[in-house]
């Protein structure tokens, strides 16, 4: 299935950020608060995030060639691991303004108006951030996903650095705004630690979902039942393509059509069980001795 489509909500993603970007840059001038401006700041975060998201989709959504036989499915970890970097880094960038300022408070000014726009800029992230997961978790896209996740997070951000502004608006503790930055710092780095973990395991070939794994197991379960066995079972996924290999091991004497039609119905149950996936089988006799020496993933 050609995933290009998935390309339109990234772009819709770029425009998020861009409108939010000039909402909360707008709440900053108005207020002078550092938690408006760590939150100005996440937003162009979330444009590069966009933008390496549009790239990485385009590249994903490239057919197989001689040089990517399996595809180009793994730009997708590319991106979601950038990404979860970006956000690291607009963390720092956070955290430097937030203690600058805790040494150095000031008075905010415009508190009404700021939030605001903070506000509204917070409701069109939210908006798309629900769309963007919902996208995701249909079409199983890790780059919409972490786009999606990181504008979450602003989400919540946004709402705690409100709370902070509309604080020192009641009580004038100029000191609170800046801890409020360094909290909203530390909630980005939690997300951005996770988002970056998931993309290393992705591109280290890590195998797909224990719940995909019990379909296969189910599937296998059933040709069990009348004595056809199975080992060195693997599993990888690259992007949303999951790969499903092993081998089949029948009685000797049957015929190679027999064996053939085995493994054409074994691989489309499977195909049917999971979505999106690349089954490889190979056929070995029960009884012989051979067949049993690469039970392991590593042959002897």
């Amino acid at each position: 299935m050609n995933r290009a489509f998935l390309t339109r909500y990234a772009w819709i993603s770029i425009e998020a950020a861009l409108v939010t970007m000039g909402l909360k840059a707008a709440a900053y001038f108005m207020t002078g608060s550092v938690g408006l401006l760590s939150d100005a700041i996440e937003s162009l975060v979330n444009l590069a995030g966009g933008i390496m998201a549009l790239t990485m989709l385009t590249v994903a959504a490239r057919p197989p060639d001689e040089d990517h036989a399996y595809g180009h499915g793994k730009a997708e970890y590319f991106s979601s691991g950038v990404e979860g970097t970006l956000i690291l880094l607009a963390a720092v960038s956070i955290g430097w303004a937030a203690v600058g300022r805790l040494l150095n408070p000031r008075p905010l000014e415009a508190i009404g108006a700021g939030i605001l726009v903070a506000v509204l800029a917070s409701l069109v992230n939210l908006g798309v951030a629900l769309l963007l997961l919902r996208v995701a978790r249909r079409h199983e896209s890790i780059t919409l996903e972490a786009n999606a996740r990181h504008l979450l997070t602003d989400v919540w951000s946004s709402a705690g650095v409100a709370v902070g502004v509309g604080t020192v608006g009641l009580t004038h503790w100029d000191w609170f705004d800046p801890v409020v930055a360094l909290v909203v710092a530390a909630n980005i780095i939690w997300t951005g630690v996770k988002i970056v973990r998931r993309s290393v395991a992705g591109l280290m070939d890590k195998a797909i979902a224990a719940e995909d794994l019990s379909a296969v197991q189910k599937v296998l379960d059933v040709f069990r039942k009348d004595g056809v066995q199975f080992h060195a079972l693997i599993t990888r996924q690259a992007g949303a393509q999951k790969f499903v290999s092993m081998h089949v091991l029948v009685p000797g004497d049957w015929t190679v059509k027999r064996g053939h039609e085995l493994l054409e119905q074994i691989e489309a149950d499977i195909r049917r069980a999971i979505s999106k996936a690349v089954v490889f089988t190979h056929l070995e006799p029960l009884d012989d001795p051979v067949s049993w020496a690469d039970e392991k993933l590593e042959r002897p």
